[in-house]
C-alpha cells in the first residue's frame, strides 16, 4: 500500500479553467485550485476571505465611477448616473450636478484629468470639462477650442461658392454637403472661417463670415470642423508629452489629433514646427477604429483591430513614427479604459474572453500582449469596468453578467491568480482611489454605492456603536425585509430579518455590524496520483489534511462527509457572545473511508460565518492500494 504526502504551499495560479483538470503536467496545476470564491490571493501565495462591502448610499440607477485626485489629500469619487453627477468624498455625497449624458451614454464615456479639471468625451455628445472650484463647488461646461481641428469630409471635386467676402452670406455647394446639424458649425473657405447659421438645403446655407474671405469664386479649398453635431465628437483622449491627444471620433474613427505643446486646446497645424499640432490617420490592411489612447513609455493607441505604438522623443510633426505592435483589438460597443500595472498596460480584448498585458520588451524593442486569462478563461465574460488596487496588487474586473473577477498580479513573484467574487445581486461598475475600491451593485432591483472595507465581513454592511450597549438598531432601510447576518461586539449573532429599517439583538451590543451574508469557497483540483510505479486512477483514501492558518477565527471543512467547523476556543460562560480568538498555526483533520472517484477534490473549505480566514498552505496525506 502506497502512502503519498502532498504539500500545497501556494495558490499563485488561482482558479483554473475546468478545461485544465486533465493537465496535471502544468506547473499551474500544482499552484492552482478548482474553485476560489470570495477570497483574495495574497502576493505571497496564500489566500484570505475577502473584505465585506460597506454600504455608502442608494443610487438613482445604473452608474459609472470615475476617480478624481486633486492632490494627495483631496480625492473624490465621481458617480455618473442618468443626467446626474454626484461627487463623493469618503462616505458622503458633497455635490450634485446635471450632465448631458443619459444612462445609455455611460458605457462609452472616456476621460482624462489635468490638475483640477476632468475632460470627458462621448462620440454623440459635445465634450465637457468638469472643474473643481472648491471642496463642495463643481462646474460642468462644454469645451472651448483655441483652434479646433478641421477635416474635408466631402469629395475633393466639390466646390463652395460664397456670395460675399464679409458679413452675412450665402454659401452654395456644387454637390450635397450641408446637414441640418451643421447649424453653428465652423467651415473654412480658403483657410478663412465662416459660421453656418441656417441650412436651406443640402447645397445651400446661410453663414456669418468670421474672417474676411479672399474672393467669391467657386473653390475646392474648403473644409469643416472635425468635431460637430453633424460629424460626431471625440471617442477617447489622454495627455502625452504636454499635448492633449484625441483618438478617433464618430465619423473619423481612425484619426489621431495631438494639440500644440503646452497649449492643450490649440489644434492649429501651422507650418509643421516642432511645437505645433499633429494630425494623421491610422492606415493599414484592417479596420482601426480607435477605442483608447494611453500615455505610457510611448503613446499607445488601442483600436478595434490592433494595438499601436506612437514614438518620437519628443513627438514632433517631423519625427513622429507609428508602428503596429499586436493584433488583439478592443471592444467597440463599450469603453473599458486601460490601466497601468507596474509599467505594463492592461486592456480588455475585443473578443470579451481575455485580458492582455501590453508590455514593452527591451530585447525586441517592441510591445507584446500576453493573455493574462489563458488559464481562467471561464471567469472572463465581456468585461465592462476595470480598476487596479495598488495596495493589495489586485485588478478587479466587472463582467456584463454582473460577476466580478479579481486578478492578483505580481510579476516579480510570478503570481497571476484569478478568483471570483460573488454577492447577493450583481456588480455593475468599479473604481479605485486612495487605496479604496468602490463598486456599484444592483441588489433587489436598486443600485447602491459600496466599497470594500477591511473592518466589515458582510455585504451592504452598516455598522454602529453605542458605548452603553443597545438592543434596538435602526438605519437599515436599504435592507428592509431582507434576511441579514448580525455581528455584535466582534462575535457572530446569527441571522434576522430587518423590519421597518431596524432589528433587535440580545444581549445588548456596544458595536454592531449588519449586512448580507456571503460564502467563501476554497476547493482544490483533483489529486495528482503519481507513484514510483506510475499514475494511479484509484481508489484512494484521504488519511489527513493539515491546514496552515494565519489570524483565522473560523474554519469549516468538508472531507467528503459534510462540513465540519473547527473550534478555536474553549466553551465557557459568556464565551459565545465574545469575539472569538484568532488562531495562527497548523490544524490537522483526519479522514475516513476510501474513494473511487479520484476526479473530485479531496477537501473543500466553505463558510458564510463573518469571521476572518487566511490560508497559507495545505498538506494532504493519501493512501493508495497496491
Amino acid at each position: 500500500m502506497n502512502q503519498l504526502r502532498r504539500i500545497k504551499t501556494s495558490f499563485a495560479a488561482g482558479e483554473l479553467s475546468p478545461e485544465l483538470i486533465g493537465r496535471s503536467d502544468l506547473r499551474a496545476y500544482e499552484n492552482g485550485a478548482g474553485r476560489l470564491s470570495n477570497v483574495f490571493i495574497l502576493p505571497t501565495g496564500g489566500l484570505c476571505r475577502r473584505p465585506g462591502l460597506r454600504h455608502l448610499g442608494m443610487l438613482p440607477g445604473r452608474a459609472r465611477l470615475i476617480a478624481f485626485e486633486f492632490s494627495t489629500e483631496q480625492t473624490y469619487l465621481l458617480v455618473l448616473t442618468d443626467r446626474r453627477l454626484g461627487v463623493w468624498r469618503g462616505d458622503a455625497e458633497i455635490a450634485v450636478m446635471t450632465t448631458p449624458w443619459t444612462e445609455a451614454h455611460l458605457s462609452n464615456l472616456s476621460w482624462t484629468q489635468s490638475a483640477d479639471t476632468l475632460l470627458v468625451v462621448h462620440p454623440d455628445v459635445a465634450p465637457q470639462r468638469i472643474t473643481r472650484t472648491s471642496h463642495t463647488a463643481w462646474l460642468i461646461t462644454p469645451w472651448t477650442f483655441r483652434a479646433e481641428p478641421f477635416f474635408r469630409f466631402a469629395p475633393e471635386t466639390v466646390t463652395l461658392t460664397p456670395s460675399d467676402t464679409v458679413g452675412s452670406i450665402t454659401v452654395t455647394a456644387s454637390a450635397p454637403v450641408f446637414l441640418p446639424a451643421h447649424v453653428g458649425v465652423t467651415f473654412r473657405i480658403g483657410k478663412k472661417r465662416v459660421r453656418i447659421d441656417w441650412v436651406g438645403s443640402a447645397t445651400s446655407a446661410s453663414a456669418t463670415v468670421l474672417e474676411p474671405l479672399s474672393g467669391t469664386a467657386p473653390t475646392t479649398d474648403w473644409d469643416e470642423a472635425a468635431f460637430s453635431p453633424a460629424r460626431g465628437w471625440p471617442v477617447s483622449l489622454c495627455f502625452h508629452q504636454d499635448r492633449l491627444v484625441i483618438g478617433g471620433s464618430r465619423d473619423l474613427p481612425n484619426r489621431l489629433w495631438l494639440s500644440r505643446t503646452g497649449d492643450l486646446f490649440n489644434f492649429d497645424l501651422g507650418t509643421g514646427l516642432d511645437d505645433e499640432a499633429i494630425e494623421f490617420a491610422l492606415v493599414s490592411d484592417q479596420v482601426n477604429a480607435i477605442r483608447a489612447v494611453f500615455s505610457g513609455r510611448h503613446l499607445q493607441v488601442f483600436t478595434s483591430g490592433a494595438e499601436w505604438m506612437v514614438s518620437g522623443d519628443p513627438l514632433t510633426p517631423a519625427n513622429i513614427q507609428l508602428n503596429r505592435q499586436t493584433r488583439i483589438g478592443s471592444p467597440v460597443d463599450r469603453t473599458v479604459p486601460p490601466v497601468d500595472v507596474d509599467g505594463a498596460t492592461i486592456f480588455v480584448a475585443r473578443s470579451g474572453r481575455s485580458v492582455h498585458e501590453f508590455a514593452y520588451t527591451d530585447v525586441e524593442q517592441a510591445y507584446q500582449a500576453a493573455d493574462l486569462a489563458v488559464l481562467a478563461r471561464h471567469l472572463v465574460r465581456d468585461p465592462i469596468s476595470m480598476a487596479y488596487d495598488q495596495t493589495r496588487r489586485l485588478l478587479h474586473i466587472v463582467m456584463a453578467d454582473g460577476s466580478l473577477a479579481t486578478l492578483t498580479l505580481y510579476r516579480a513573484e510570478q503570481v497571476t491568480a484569478w478568483t471570483r467574487q460573488v454577492t447577493q445581486g450583481a456588480f455593475r461598475s468599479v473604481s479605485e482611489i486612495d487605496g479604496t475600491v468602490y463598486v456599484v451593485t444592483e441588489r433587489f432591483g436598486t443600485h447602491r454605492l459600496e466599497c470594500f472595507d477591511d473592518s466589515v465581513l458582510t455585504d451592504a454592511a452598516v455598522t454602529g456603536e453605542n458605548p452603553a450597549g443597545a438592543t434596538v438598531w435602526s438605519g437599515l432601510g436599504h435592507l428592509d425585509g431582507r434576511e441579514v447576518t448580525i455581528v455584535g461586539d466582534g462575535a457572530p449573532r446569527g441571522r434576522d430579518t430587518v423590519i421597518g429599517g431596524r432589528i433587535e439583538t440580545y444581549p445588548p451590543a456596544r458595536r454592531l455590524e449588519v449586512g448580507l451574508a456571503y460564502t467563501h469557497v476554497v476547493e482544490p483540483l483533483p489529486p495528482e496520483l503519481l507513484t514510483p510505479v506510475g499514475a494511479r486512477t484509484g481508489p484512494v483514501r484521504l488519511v489527513a489534511v493539515t491546514f496552515r492558518l494565519l489570524e483565522t477565527a473560523a474554519l469549516s471543512v468538508d472531507l467528503g462527509r459534510g462540513l465540519i467547523a473547527l473550534p478555536f476556543r474553549r466553551l465557557g460562560p459568556g464565551v459565545l457572545d465574545a469575539e472569538p480568538p484568532r488562531f495562527t498555526g497548523d490544524r490537522t483533520i483526519r479522514a475516513l473511508g476510501w474513494r473511487r472517484d479520484v476526479a473530485s477534490p479531496l477537501w473543500r473549505i466553505e463558510s458564510d460565518v463573518p469571521l476572518p480566514m487566511t490560508l497559507l498552505s495545505v498538506t494532504t496525506e493519501i493512501r493508495l492500494n497496491g
